[in-house]
Protein backbone atom coordinates (compact mmCIF):
# COMPACT_ATOMS: atom_id res chain seq x y z
CA UNK A 1 0.00 0.00 0.00
CA UNK A 2 1.66 3.22 -1.12
CA UNK A 3 1.91 6.24 1.13
CA UNK A 4 2.29 8.91 -1.56
CA UNK A 5 -1.25 10.17 -0.99
CA UNK A 6 -1.06 9.80 2.78
CA UNK A 7 -0.38 12.98 4.76
CA UNK A 8 -0.07 11.80 8.36
CA UNK A 9 -0.76 14.15 11.23
CA UNK A 10 -0.58 13.43 14.94
CA UNK A 11 -3.94 13.23 16.63
CA UNK A 12 -5.11 16.07 18.83
CA UNK A 13 -3.37 16.01 22.16
CA UNK A 14 -0.83 13.43 20.99
CA UNK A 15 2.01 13.30 23.51
CA UNK A 16 5.48 14.50 22.48
CA UNK A 17 8.75 13.92 24.26
CA UNK A 18 10.69 16.94 25.45
CA UNK A 19 13.61 15.69 23.35
CA UNK A 20 11.82 14.11 20.41
CA UNK A 21 14.86 12.36 18.89
CA UNK A 22 17.51 11.34 21.39
CA UNK A 23 18.52 7.84 20.26
CA UNK A 24 18.34 5.99 16.93
CA UNK A 25 18.49 2.20 16.84
CA UNK A 26 20.14 0.98 13.63
CA UNK A 27 19.34 -2.62 12.69
CA UNK A 28 21.49 -4.29 9.99
CA UNK A 29 19.21 -6.92 8.46
CA UNK A 30 19.97 -10.66 8.72
CA UNK A 31 23.43 -11.85 9.83
CA UNK A 32 25.32 -15.03 10.69
CA UNK A 33 23.63 -18.12 9.26
CA UNK A 34 20.85 -15.93 7.82
CA UNK A 35 22.37 -14.63 4.58
CA UNK A 36 19.28 -12.82 3.34
CA UNK A 37 19.17 -12.20 -0.40
CA UNK A 38 22.18 -13.19 -2.51
CA UNK A 39 23.59 -11.75 -5.73
CA UNK A 40 26.31 -12.96 -8.05
CA UNK A 41 29.11 -12.30 -5.57
CA UNK A 42 27.66 -10.90 -2.34
CA UNK A 43 25.06 -11.38 0.37
CA UNK A 44 22.49 -9.05 1.92
CA UNK A 45 23.75 -9.57 5.48
CA UNK A 46 27.20 -8.19 4.61
CA UNK A 47 25.95 -5.17 2.66
CA UNK A 48 23.42 -4.30 5.39
CA UNK A 49 26.14 -4.40 8.05
CA UNK A 50 28.60 -2.32 5.99
CA UNK A 51 25.97 0.37 5.32
CA UNK A 52 24.81 0.37 8.95
CA UNK A 53 28.33 0.83 10.30
CA UNK A 54 28.91 3.76 7.95
CA UNK A 55 25.50 5.23 8.84
CA UNK A 56 26.32 4.98 12.54
CA UNK A 57 29.55 6.95 12.08
CA UNK A 58 27.93 9.53 9.81
CA UNK A 59 25.10 10.21 12.25
CA UNK A 60 27.62 10.66 15.08
CA UNK A 61 29.44 13.25 12.96
CA UNK A 62 26.49 15.02 11.31
CA UNK A 63 23.93 14.84 14.15
CA UNK A 64 26.13 14.79 17.26
CA UNK A 65 23.29 15.43 19.73
CA UNK A 66 21.64 12.13 18.78
CA UNK A 67 22.87 8.81 20.18
CA UNK A 68 23.04 5.69 18.03
CA UNK A 69 22.94 1.99 18.86
CA UNK A 70 23.44 -0.94 16.47
CA UNK A 71 21.60 -4.21 17.06
CA UNK A 72 24.70 -5.95 15.69
CA UNK A 73 28.21 -4.82 14.77
CA UNK A 74 29.53 -8.19 13.56
CA UNK A 75 28.33 -11.10 11.45
CA UNK A 76 26.01 -12.68 14.01
CA UNK A 77 22.41 -13.86 13.83
CA UNK A 78 19.68 -12.66 16.16
CA UNK A 79 15.99 -13.48 15.62
CA UNK A 80 13.71 -10.50 15.08
CA UNK A 81 12.25 -11.03 18.55
CA UNK A 82 15.70 -10.43 20.01
CA UNK A 83 16.23 -7.34 17.84
CA UNK A 84 12.94 -5.87 19.07
CA UNK A 85 13.95 -6.61 22.67
CA UNK A 86 17.29 -4.85 22.11
CA UNK A 87 15.60 -1.78 20.61
CA UNK A 88 13.09 -1.54 23.44
CA UNK A 89 15.74 -2.16 26.10
CA UNK A 90 17.87 0.64 24.68
CA UNK A 91 14.85 3.01 24.80
CA UNK A 92 15.23 4.14 21.24
CA UNK A 93 13.21 6.99 19.78
CA UNK A 94 13.51 5.64 16.23
CA UNK A 95 14.22 2.24 14.68
CA UNK A 96 15.92 2.17 11.25
CA UNK A 97 16.28 -1.26 9.67
CA UNK A 98 18.71 -1.60 6.73
CA UNK A 99 18.03 -4.24 4.09
CA UNK A 100 18.76 -5.15 0.47
CA UNK A 101 16.02 -6.15 -1.95
CA UNK A 102 15.74 -9.16 -4.27
CA UNK A 103 13.70 -9.12 -7.45
CA UNK A 104 13.63 -12.82 -8.26
CA UNK A 105 15.81 -14.91 -10.53
CA UNK A 106 16.96 -14.19 -14.11
CA UNK A 107 14.31 -13.37 -16.69
CA UNK A 108 13.82 -16.18 -19.23
CA UNK A 109 13.14 -15.22 -22.85
CA UNK A 110 11.76 -17.29 -25.73
CA UNK A 111 11.76 -16.17 -29.37
CA UNK A 112 10.23 -17.96 -32.38
CA UNK A 113 12.88 -18.28 -35.13
CA UNK A 114 11.17 -20.45 -37.73
CA UNK A 115 10.33 -24.05 -38.54
CA UNK A 116 12.41 -27.19 -38.72
CA UNK A 117 11.69 -30.72 -39.93
CA UNK A 118 11.64 -33.64 -37.52
CA UNK A 119 11.25 -37.34 -38.13
CA UNK A 120 8.39 -38.77 -36.15
CA UNK A 121 6.71 -42.18 -36.00
CA UNK A 122 3.17 -43.51 -36.07
CA UNK A 123 1.94 -46.87 -34.93
CA UNK A 124 3.64 -49.74 -33.13
CA UNK A 125 5.65 -52.77 -34.09
CA UNK A 126 5.65 -53.72 -37.76
CA UNK A 127 3.03 -51.07 -38.48
CA UNK A 128 5.30 -48.34 -37.18
CA UNK A 129 5.98 -45.83 -39.95
CA UNK A 130 8.20 -42.76 -40.10
CA UNK A 131 7.02 -39.41 -41.36
CA UNK A 132 8.40 -35.89 -41.55
CA UNK A 133 6.79 -33.14 -39.48
CA UNK A 134 7.34 -29.41 -39.55
CA UNK A 135 7.68 -28.02 -36.01
CA UNK A 136 8.26 -24.57 -34.59
CA UNK A 137 11.77 -23.71 -33.41
CA UNK A 138 12.58 -21.26 -30.62
CA UNK A 139 15.68 -19.53 -29.29
CA UNK A 140 15.84 -19.22 -25.48
CA UNK A 141 18.10 -17.14 -23.24
CA UNK A 142 18.14 -15.40 -19.89
CA UNK A 143 18.95 -11.87 -18.76
CA UNK A 144 19.54 -10.54 -15.23
CA UNK A 145 16.45 -9.41 -13.34
CA UNK A 146 15.97 -5.71 -14.15
CA UNK A 147 14.32 -4.74 -10.84
CA UNK A 148 16.08 -1.74 -9.30
CA UNK A 149 15.53 1.15 -6.94
CA UNK A 150 14.71 1.80 -3.29
CA UNK A 151 11.67 1.13 -1.10
CA UNK A 152 10.97 2.21 2.46
CA UNK A 153 8.43 0.28 4.50
CA UNK A 154 6.44 0.93 7.66
CA UNK A 155 4.13 -1.50 9.38
CA UNK A 156 0.61 -1.84 7.96
CA UNK A 157 -2.33 -0.21 9.66
CA UNK A 158 -3.77 -3.66 10.34
CA UNK A 159 -0.80 -4.26 12.65
CA UNK A 160 -1.73 -1.42 15.01
CA UNK A 161 -2.82 -3.86 17.70
CA UNK A 162 0.68 -5.37 17.71
CA UNK A 163 2.17 -1.89 17.99
CA UNK A 164 -0.14 -1.11 20.91
CA UNK A 165 0.93 -4.34 22.60
CA UNK A 166 4.59 -3.30 22.25
CA UNK A 167 3.78 0.07 23.78
CA UNK A 168 1.90 -1.51 26.68
CA UNK A 169 4.83 -3.82 27.36
CA UNK A 170 7.28 -0.91 27.39
CA UNK A 171 5.10 1.97 28.50
CA UNK A 172 7.36 2.92 31.41
CA UNK A 173 10.10 3.74 28.91
CA UNK A 174 8.01 6.06 26.80
CA UNK A 175 5.95 8.00 29.33
CA UNK A 176 7.20 11.16 30.96
CA UNK A 177 7.66 10.83 34.73
CA UNK A 178 4.35 12.48 35.61
CA UNK A 179 2.27 10.36 33.24
CA UNK A 180 4.06 7.19 34.32
CA UNK A 181 3.34 7.97 37.97
CA UNK A 182 -0.32 8.71 37.27
CA UNK A 183 -0.83 5.58 35.18
CA UNK A 184 1.19 2.97 37.05
CA UNK A 185 -1.72 1.90 39.27
CA UNK A 186 -4.32 1.91 36.48
CA UNK A 187 -5.91 -1.28 35.24
CA UNK A 188 -4.42 -2.23 31.82
CA UNK A 189 -7.88 -1.92 30.30
CA UNK A 190 -8.57 1.44 31.91
CA UNK A 191 -9.89 3.90 29.28
CA UNK A 192 -7.41 6.63 30.32
CA UNK A 193 -4.45 4.32 29.83
CA UNK A 194 -5.80 3.00 26.53
CA UNK A 195 -6.36 6.57 25.31
CA UNK A 196 -2.70 7.43 25.86
CA UNK A 197 -1.53 4.20 24.24
CA UNK A 198 -3.81 4.83 21.25
CA UNK A 199 -2.43 8.35 20.87
CA UNK A 200 1.13 7.06 21.10
CA UNK A 201 0.42 4.42 18.45
CA UNK A 202 -1.09 7.03 16.14
CA UNK A 203 1.83 9.38 16.72
CA UNK A 204 4.43 6.69 16.02
CA UNK A 205 2.61 5.56 12.87
CA UNK A 206 2.50 9.16 11.62
CA UNK A 207 6.18 9.71 12.36
CA UNK A 208 7.13 6.47 10.64
CA UNK A 209 5.13 7.42 7.55
CA UNK A 210 6.62 10.91 7.44
CA UNK A 211 10.17 9.57 7.66
CA UNK A 212 9.53 6.89 5.02
CA UNK A 213 8.24 9.52 2.58
CA UNK A 214 11.21 11.78 3.37
CA UNK A 215 13.74 8.99 2.78
CA UNK A 216 12.29 8.20 -0.65
CA UNK A 217 12.26 11.91 -1.56
CA UNK A 218 15.95 12.14 -0.70
CA UNK A 219 16.77 9.04 -2.77
CA UNK A 220 15.01 10.63 -5.76
CA UNK A 221 17.10 13.79 -5.36
CA UNK A 222 20.32 11.84 -5.98
CA UNK A 223 18.87 10.09 -9.03
CA UNK A 224 17.87 6.75 -7.52
CA UNK A 225 14.68 5.11 -8.73
CA UNK A 226 12.14 5.29 -5.91
CA UNK A 227 9.62 2.48 -5.62
CA UNK A 228 7.92 4.65 -2.99
CA UNK A 229 7.21 4.52 0.72
CA UNK A 230 4.78 1.72 1.54
CA UNK A 231 2.86 -0.02 4.24
CA UNK A 232 3.60 -3.71 4.38
CA UNK A 233 0.95 -6.09 5.60
CA UNK A 234 3.26 -8.99 6.46
CA UNK A 235 6.88 -10.03 6.63
CA UNK A 236 8.30 -7.20 8.78
CA UNK A 237 7.26 -8.31 12.24
CA UNK A 238 9.97 -6.26 13.96
CA UNK A 239 8.48 -2.94 12.79
CA UNK A 240 5.35 -3.34 14.88
CA UNK A 241 7.18 -5.02 17.79
CA UNK A 242 9.33 -2.01 18.68
CA UNK A 243 7.79 0.68 20.87
CA UNK A 244 8.92 3.59 18.71
CA UNK A 245 8.57 4.90 15.14
CA UNK A 246 10.17 2.41 12.75
CA UNK A 247 11.12 2.14 9.08
CA UNK A 248 12.74 -0.55 6.97
CA UNK A 249 14.87 0.71 4.07
CA UNK A 250 15.43 -1.52 1.05
CA UNK A 251 18.57 0.16 -0.31
CA UNK A 252 18.67 -1.55 -3.71
CA UNK A 253 18.30 -4.84 -5.62
CA UNK A 254 21.12 -7.33 -5.17
CA UNK A 255 19.56 -9.42 -7.96
CA UNK A 256 20.43 -6.67 -10.47
CA UNK A 257 24.18 -6.82 -11.34
CA UNK A 258 24.39 -3.04 -11.74
CA UNK A 259 22.76 -2.45 -8.37
CA UNK A 260 24.80 -5.20 -6.70
CA UNK A 261 28.00 -3.44 -7.77
CA UNK A 262 26.62 -0.13 -6.48
CA UNK A 263 25.56 -1.62 -3.14
CA UNK A 264 29.02 -3.11 -2.58
CA UNK A 265 30.95 0.01 -3.61
CA UNK A 266 32.31 2.59 -1.16
CA UNK A 267 30.72 5.34 -3.24
CA UNK A 268 27.32 3.66 -3.29
CA UNK A 269 27.31 2.95 0.44
CA UNK A 270 28.43 6.49 1.20
CA UNK A 271 25.66 7.95 -0.99
CA UNK A 272 23.03 5.77 0.70
CA UNK A 273 24.20 6.94 4.13
CA UNK A 274 24.24 10.59 3.05
CA UNK A 275 20.66 10.24 1.82
CA UNK A 276 19.55 8.67 5.11
CA UNK A 277 21.31 11.31 7.21
CA UNK A 278 19.66 14.14 5.24
CA UNK A 279 16.28 12.47 5.75
CA UNK A 280 16.98 12.02 9.47
CA UNK A 281 17.92 15.69 9.80
CA UNK A 282 14.65 16.69 8.15
CA UNK A 283 12.75 14.28 10.40
CA UNK A 284 14.45 15.63 13.52
CA UNK A 285 13.74 19.21 12.49
CA UNK A 286 10.05 18.41 11.86
CA UNK A 287 9.70 16.89 15.34
CA UNK A 288 11.37 19.87 16.97
CA UNK A 289 9.16 22.26 14.98
CA UNK A 290 6.05 20.36 16.08
CA UNK A 291 7.25 20.53 19.66
CA UNK A 292 7.73 24.29 19.40
CA UNK A 293 4.26 24.70 17.90
CA UNK A 294 2.51 22.56 20.49
CA UNK A 295 4.58 23.71 23.47
CA UNK A 296 6.51 21.62 25.98
CA UNK A 297 4.62 19.63 28.56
Amino acid sequence: IGLSSFTPKPGPGAPFQKQPLRKIIIDPGHGGSDFGASGEFSHEKDIALAISLKLDQMIRTEIPDVETYLTRTTDVFDPVTRKAQIANREKGDLFVCIHVNEGGGPIRHREFIGYKEETRYRGKGKKRKAYTAKVKEYRTWTTPNPAKGTETFIYGVDKSNDAKAALRANEDMYMDSISAKELKDFNPTDPAKMMIINMKTQTYFSRSANLALTIEEEFQKVGRISREAKQRQKGIWVLQAVAMPAVLVETGFISNPEEEAYLNSEEGQRQICEVLVRALKRYKYSLEKQLMNTGSR
